[in-house]
């Protein structure tokens, strides 16, 4: 139960705080930190390595935040090495691993790529995730909607979709309900946080994709 007497949701797995903004929140929306034996800060993505961990929330900001205020020392009581470019450094590691995870979709069967392979999915209902590349067309991403009650995701590159499934560039594609959908949306989440910008109303300002996109949801 919280401090104001409301309990609350567990729904989204267990909550850490997050050193910069000091609100606990689900740990699929932070990243891991934790110390290397040389002193050096060192990220978790996958949140298994051994040692005490920090959180940070998947923020540019936050993370700004944490690294120019030295809350890693901070947090940690003793003094800390941080490895130069961080920001870069996750931003990278998490296109890789959400490349990753589409890839085994693919290989598994549960994701397409092509404006027709993803229509014909889209009308099938049988995707649940639309995913279109950042430098696509906008007339032509408009074309597509979001499946009701889905996800769309629009923060991958159409060079980076395309190491997806093995091919130069991707501009749309859908993953397939159940399967890997829900760990491809959870680290696109975390990658949204360091690469869309946050409104003064506090929502991210991303491409709006297909008209459809009311019907679904952003990953968030």
């Amino acid at each position: 139960m919280s401090r104001g007497g409301q309990t609350k949701n567990r729904e989204d797995g267990p909550e850490r705080k997050c050193i910069a903004t000091g609100e606990a929140q689900p740990k699929t929306g932070l990243i891991r930190f934790v110390l290397g034996p040389d002193g050096r800060i060192v990220p978790d993505l996958a949140g298994k390595l051994p040692g005490r961990g920090v959180y940070v929330s998947s923020d540019r900001k936050a993370l700004d935040k944490a690294i120019s205020k030295g809350l890693f020392q901070r947090s940690l009581k003793q003094p800390v090495k941080l490895p130069e470019g961080l920001l870069e450094l996750l931003e990278q590691m998490l296109v890789r691993r959400v490349i990753d995870l589409i890839s085994l979709a693919r290989k598994s069967g549960d994701a397409v790529s092509g404006y027709e392979k993803v229509k014909d999915w889209l009308m099938k209902d049988q995707a649940d995730v639309l995913i279109q590349a950042t430098d696509g067309s906008e007339r032509g991403k408009t074309k597509l909607s979001t499946p009701y009650g889905g996800t769309y995701i629009g923060w991958l590159s159409a060079d980076e979709l395309g190491m997806a499934f093995g091919r130069q560039s991707v501009i749309h594609a859908a993953l397939g309900t159940g399967g890997l959908a829900s760990r491809v949306v959870e680290e696109a989440q975390r990658l949204k946080g360091m690469r869309v910008p946050a409104s003064k109303s506090g929502a991210k300002d991303t491409d709006r994709g297909g008209r459809g996109r009311r019907k679904g949801k952003e990953a968030s």
